[in-house]
């Protein structure tokens, strides 16, 4: 990457294709199933559970689903945690062992898998992470794209509004 005219080719052509990550109405035959990897969740297996994912769809010969390494959700006493989009579902307290039902009920047949949604502090389900009291009432800002983009995918960081403020500095700002 040398211009500014490459980081914004980078952004559209990457932001189109991940539109799935934060558009739940996407049109779509792909599915992303992100797998948290913050510290909380590592240390609960997410590695391991990111390997399963990969390891079952490639012996179904599933080729419309990508697995995704993720930042923190801000949930760790829930996790590890999967999010399945673009339908948005959030599981909860996922295990290395879950990963086959999850694979052969969600993305082959369609249907959630109940026992893994994540129960709020009241103890309803909850099917997407914005559902849940503790997001209801927030405004992620500086960690808007936690758990939403490969925090190891630099074009994911640039699609997701990466060096704007650098851009403004560039064409906007003066020394001054």
């Amino acid at each position: 990457m040398k211009t500014l005219e490459e980081i914004h080719k980078i952004r559209k052509e990457k932001r189109e294709e991940l539109d799935l990550r934060v558009n739940t109405k996407a049109d779509v035959r792909e599915k992303h199933i992100l797998v948290c990897h913050g510290t909380g969740c590592t240390s609960s297996k997410s590695p391991e559970i990111l390997e399963n994912f990969r390891k079952i769809l490639k012996e179904k010969n599933i080729e419309n689903v990508r697995v995704i390494k993720t930042g923190c959700f801000g949930l760790c006493a829930k996790g590890p945690i999967v999010i399945i989009r673009p339908e948005d579902t959030f599981y909860a307290n996922v295990t290395p062992e879950d990963c086959k039902e999850i694979i052969e009920s969600h993305i082959v047949e369609g249907k959630i898998v109940e026992r893994l949604l994540c129960k709020d502090i009241d103890g309803t389900k909850v099917k997407s992470l914005d559902e849940l009291n503790f997001y209801k009432k927030q405004k992620r800002i500086a960690l808007k794209n936690c758990g939403v983009i490969n925090p190891e995918d630099i074009d994911e960081y640039i699609a997701f509004d990466g060096y704007k403020a650098l851009e403004k500095v560039l064409k906007e700002m003066s020394r001054r």
